[in-house]
């Protein structure tokens, strides 16, 4: 009998060594990332006065990927990256919206991360990190290309992150991935008007970026 409780502690201890992350660990995931930019609306200025006119930014989804290396079972690294971001622009005047623009986004983030020790498959963590995010492709649409607005630029964004996640491992070096991050995007997006007037709205993106990934460990 005390040799069969000791087989069964002893087997139960390799499997929680085995769900472990280890020293030198590299796990690669890939699913599918929602921007979720801040909802509220930011104010337009021409030639410096308040036009009454507002700007949004709206969700977008796409293939996200992330590089993790492990420093021991707590603590590692991860790099963020993803397929560009696409991302409408609304103008809001009153009660009326109308798609003013586009815009397309990257935004690498990498991220110090603690693993909580769970002596389970479950495994969560906490995380912090910076974030620089690359606007580009930026274009009005042709109703307002065609009413004389022009040179669109949005100015890259340098900012913190923090986020929530968890891992299960599913074996066989296989797991999935769950995460909620915050991320710190700021930009300044400028144009002109009949080529004459300037145009400015400083655009406090700010989005929740969630994320289901699979993830295999080398």
């Amino acid at each position: 009998m005390k040799k069969s409780l000791l087989a069964i502690a002893l087997l139960s201890s390799l499997s929680t060594v085995a769900l472990a992350n280890q020293a030198g660990d590299i796990l690669v995931r890939g699913g599918a990332t929602m921007v979720s930019p801040d909802s509220s609306k930011t104010a337009v200025f021409l030639d410096g006065a308040d036009s009454g006119l507002q700007v949004s930014v709206d969700d977008n989804t796409q293939l996200g990927l992330n590089f993790v290396y492990f420093f021991d079972n707590n603590w590692a690294i991860e790099l963020l990256a993803a397929t560009p971001f696409d991302h409408d622009i609304k103008l809001h005047n009153g009660d009326t919206t109308t798609l003013l623009a586009d815009t397309k986004q990257l935004p690498p983030t990498l991220s110090a991360l603690y693993y909580f020790d769970t002596g389970s498959a479950f495994k969560p963590y906490v995380g912090l990190g910076i974030n620089y995010t690359i606007f580009f492709d930026n274009s009005f649409t042709k109703t307002y290309s065609d009413a004389g607005f022009s040179d669109l630029d949005l100015d890259n964004s340098f900012g913190f992150s923090a986020q929530l996640g968890a891992d299960y491992d599913l074996g066989d070096n296989w797991s999935v991935n769950v995460s909620a991050r915050y991320i710190d995007i700021s930009t300044d997006a400028s144009f002109k008007v009949s080529g004459t007037t300037n145009g400015l709205a400083a655009v406090d993106v700010n989005p929740m970026v969630y994320s289901v990934m699979l993830g295999y460990t080398f």
